[in-house]
């Protein structure tokens, strides 16, 4: 009896043995559980192909080996990332590699993605600011631009601002220092901040304002001097100016007075001219040109499409400054004027 109930155990052990060694079989509801799908989805997948069953139980069902819940957690995977039905049975039935897949999707996704931000950005901006049909018709034909698309807009303002200057020897810089580009996976942000600047661009006002700040860049220098002046000049402003305007020095003060002295001064070496009454009506003239808003907006929104840091606004220590020259008996004329390229030099 012992002997039998031994061998007994040990034909069930051995019978046992061959059990684990086969694989396990799951009914679809099994299978439904075990993967988290619908059994409708599950049956869907197994029509397609895409999960065959591996045998069938006496009543007839479907039963699926281990391999099917691999295979279907593949596949929901690949559901969710968006690949189509019959690329998804390529990938599981390895007829294609994975990574090829991938790639080619992570391209189209780019594609997609650059063109939902674009819409995205238009209908934003459509809604902080109201336009009209046309204005949004125009925004959104913008934020549409390709890449050459886009260059050619810049080439055509920046040519028409700087025309006649190509000589000068500081030409290459401030063009450099005025050109936006979109980098090709631009945020938000920099698409709105790129309508608003190609609208900028095809503003006759904004092009006239820019090219008058152009020539004054050209005047505006010693014979021997290669450098972009009117950067030079902005940067003496905010030197000499914001510390005042921080202080809240009276602009009809004494303490201005000295200020303006030392920016007359350094005008006229800049210039080499000498510091009289035409001279610092010449740079009230300049001074005025400069505190244009749309000069600030323009390097502020450059800033965002080119990713720099935005400069700090000029245009208080501007305004400020003309204020101290009037007060001072520096020249006649008020100042809210027109922007260009040294505008663009500073930053």
């Amino acid at each position: 009896m012992n002997s039998h109930s031994h061998s007994h155990s040990h034909g069930n052990g051995h019978s046992n043995g061959t059990t684990t060694a086969a694989p396990a079989l799951y009914p679809i509801g099994e299978l439904a559980r075990r993967t988290g799908l619908s059994v409708r989805t599950i049956r869907f997948y197994s029509d397609a192909g895409i999960v065959t069953p591996t045998s069938r139980s006496p009543s007839g069902y479907r039963l699926y080996g281990t391999d099917a819940v691999a295979r279907l957690d593949l596949v929901r995977t690949l559901r969710e990332l968006g690949l189509d039905l019959p690329t998804v049975r390529k990938v599981v039935d390895r007829e294609v590699a994975l990574p090829e897949v991938a790639a080619a999707h992570v391209e189209a996704l780019d594609v997609q993605i650059r063109a939902l931000r674009l819409r995205r950005a238009v209908l934003t901006a459509v809604a902080r600011r109201g336009p009209s049909p046309e204005e949004l018709d125009l925004m959104h034909r913008l934020a549409k631009l390709s890449e050459d698309e886009r260059r050619r807009l810049i080439g055509e303002f920046l040519d028409t601002v700087f025309d006649g200057l190509h000589a000068h020897p500081a030409f290459t810089a401030v063009i450099r220092s005025m050109t936006p580009e979109l980098p090709d996976d631009p945020s938000t942000e920099q698409v709105e901040a790129w309508v608003e600047l190609a609208e900028l661009f095809q503003d006759p006002a904004f092009r006239t304002s820019v090219q008058g700040m152009a020539q004054d860049l050209a005047v505006d220098r010693a014979p021997d001097d290669a450098t972009g002046l009117p950067r030079i000049l902005a940067e003496a402003v905010r030197s000499l100016a914001e510390p005042a305007l921080a202080d809240g020095v009276d602009p009809a003060s004494p303490q201005a007075a000295r200020i303006v002295d030392a920016l007359a001064a350094h005008y006229a070496r800049m210039v080499a001219r000498p510091d009289d009454a035409a001279l610092r009506t010449r740079l009230i003239d300049r001074l005025t040109s400069m505190n244009d808003p749309r000069r600030d907006r323009y390097l502020h929104l450059l800033a965002i499409v080119n990713g720099w840091i935005a400069p700090e606004s000029l245009t208080p220590a501007l305004a400020w400054t003309v204020r101290a020259m009037h007060a001072q008996g520096g020249g006649d004329g008020d100042g809210e004027a027109e922007t260009g390229s040294s505008s663009t030099s500073t930053g």
